[in-house]
């Protein structure tokens, strides 16, 4: 009880923390960088929520792609409330998941990270031959509503918490717990009478509603999207936050987004050679890490007491 109540008054704190941060941002660069980090987050426990079931999804840059461009056309093309534009764009990136993950998930491992790697690509260059969302030139014109223009970056850190807590609520769920199971052996989950194959696809489902919302987000933030935003990379830097911070939790995604992300601002001045400070972060974090910083934490609050036993005696 003690520790429920300390876990829920942490989360309480952080979450009013972020939001804090989001309020004192202002409309500049500090601004953006709240903004980024937020998305950021968002993505990573998508992806994460996808490795539940022993899967890498990268196809996720193309439901946030999807997302975007969705959202992006509510509002800039059609004049839509901005409520429209985010629900619209969860929507259609979930309906595509489950298309795709229908056909998609009766393979497993390589195979599967491969046809969502190929799937992400294959969106791209449709996005890219569409003259109505801007080509290969990519669209313009996507602002946030004017009642949200101050305070967005604390709009986007609140609805990125609520999704946080939705995720986490999930996988502690008795869905939560096939998930796991389907990962550890989906043969013995197939023989209690679970649908494995529907479970599978409804795992990519509440993911890509999650990744179609950050797309959303993404895009009226940065009120410009191209195609170039939503190649495989996006997956890949993704990957590198869950590296880094940990996949055995939540909080993984949290920490490895938010450090790299901010790290991220020394990379751009590498120019080219950005992409390998992420790649590096992914092979320091799998030879030094293999549990991430989560894992850090999670041994160093383990050896804590110890400490202080011995030093007593």
């Amino acid at each position: 009880m003690v520790s429920t109540r300390t876990s829920i008054a942490s989360v309480v704190t952080l979450s009013a923390l972020a939001l804090g941060i989001s309020l004192l941002a202002g409309t500049g660069f500090a601004a953006s960088l709240v903004i980024w980090v937020a998305i950021n987050v968002l993505l990573a426990a998508s992806f994460r929520f996808v490795q539940l079931i022993g899967e890498l999804n990268f196809a996720i840059a193309g439901f946030v792609g999807l997302g975007a461009y969705v959202s992006g056309i509510c509002t800039a093309k059609l004049g839509l409330p901005f409520a429209v534009a985010l629900i619209s764009a969860a929507l259609a990136a979930t309906l595509l998941s489950l298309i795709v993950g229908f056909i998609t998930l009766r393979t497993k491992g390589p195979y599967f990270m491969l046809i969502s790697f190929a799937f992400t690509e294959v969106l791209r260059m449709i996005y890219t031959q569409i003259e109505y969302i801007g080509g290969n030139s990519g669209m313009i014109g996507i602002f946030p509503p004017v009642l949200l223009t101050e305070y967005y970056p604390t709009f986007i850190v609140a609805i990125v918490l609520l999704l946080l807590l939705a995720l986490y609520q999930l996988e502690q769920s008795d869905f939560g717990k096939v998930l796991v199971a389907i990962r550890n052996n989906d043969a013995i989950v197939q023989t209690v009478g679970i649908n494995v194959h529907l479970t599978k696809v409804l795992c990519l489902a509440i993911s890509s509603f999650v990744a179609g919302i950050g797309g959303a987000l993404l895009a009226h933030a940065n009120n410009v999207i191209s195609p170039g935003d939503f190649s495989f990379l996006l997956a890949v830097y993704t990957l590198a936050y869950i590296k880094v911070g940990g996949e055995s939790h939540i909080a993984g995604p949290i920490l490895g987004a938010s450090i790299l992300t901010l790290l991220a601002q020394v990379a751009m001045g590498f120019g080219p050679y950005e992409h390998i400070f992420y790649g590096s972060a992914i092979v320091i974090a799998v030879l030094l890490m293999p549990d991430g910083l989560v894992g850090i934490i999670r041994n160093f609050l383990k050896l804590a007491p110890k400490a202080q036993v011995s030093s007593r005696h």
